[in-house]
């Protein structure tokens, strides 16, 4: 059977699958906007399988709003590949095959979904004209807010298994306090759940499509936070019993 189990160090694949992938969609998305290329073909095709090459009238805001929210989730592939390499320490678990090929098929999924946004055959050429809205700035400062405080939750967990030089002494859990640890077990779910939530804003709050990605990140991450909340539980006998799993202060 563990013919069928891979270790959690190969989470560090998504990444690095997001970070290629999504910087090529970034890249063919900037060359269409800005310097008035067409998108490969197979994009276009995809739109208009999708309905989504003449769905509505396209406006600048919603080309740069999907521009911007493909380079965000760019960023936090970078920085999470970057954690995974040299910030976290990863233990002795393991994930089943299907997870890992689930999780990889995500992270392509992920920006697909982000390019489809937008229709491709509206702008007969036009570059981008950029309008900066409202809801870009609320948006865009929530995803560096709650990026902060998940590397910050992150480099906490690692430093458990760490000396004080750096070294990875040990790959047994410890109960972690600092940050949002002091309300939550899990912290660094609840700052992904909030980062998808930003990304949401900065699409205009109304895109129905984007918060069907951010209801499956919630009950993901909800999920992986209470299997973890309960093991905190079950193996620390003094462990703080005003912390929530998830949600401080509801969940």
């Amino acid at each position: 059977m563990k013919t069928f189990f891979c270790s959690h160090r190969w989470f560090t694949h998504f990444y690095v699958v997001s970070v290629l992938w999504n910087g090529f969609l970034l890249i063919c998305l900037f060359r269409a906007e800005f310097l008035g290329e067409s998108l490969p073909s197979w994009i276009q095709h995809m739109h208009h399988a999708l309905g989504r090459d003449s769905q509505r009238k396209d406006t600048d805001r919603e080309h740069f709003s999907a521009l911007l929210v493909l380079l965000l989730l760019w960023l936090h592939s970078c920085r999470r590949l970057a954690e995974c390499l040299w910030t976290s320490v990863f233990s002795s678990g393991v994930i089943h095959i299907v997870q890992y090929c689930f999780g990889l098929g995500y992270y392509i999924a992920v920006g697909l979904t982000v390019l489809c946004q937008v229709p491709t055959n509206g702008r007969n050429g036009k570059k981008l004209s950029v309008q900066i809205c409202w809801y870009h700035i609320i948006g865009v400062m929530m995803y560096i807010w709650a990026s902060l405080h998940q590397h910050r939750c992150l480099a906490i967990l690692a430093n458990l298994r760490k000396s004080r030089s750096g070294k990875v002494v040990s790959l047994s859990h410890s109960v972690p306090f600092g940050d949002w640890f002091e309300s939550v077990s899990c912290p660094h779910y609840f700052a992904e759940l909030l980062i998808y939530v930003s990304m949401a804003i900065t699409l205009g709050i109304h895109n129905v499509t984007w918060w069907c990605v951010v209801m499956y990140v919630l009950f993901n991450q909800a999920l992986a936070a209470v299997l973890c909340h309960e093991f905190y539980q079950k193996n620390f006998s003094s462990y703080p019993k005003h912390r929530k799993a998830f949600i401080p202060l509801v969940f």
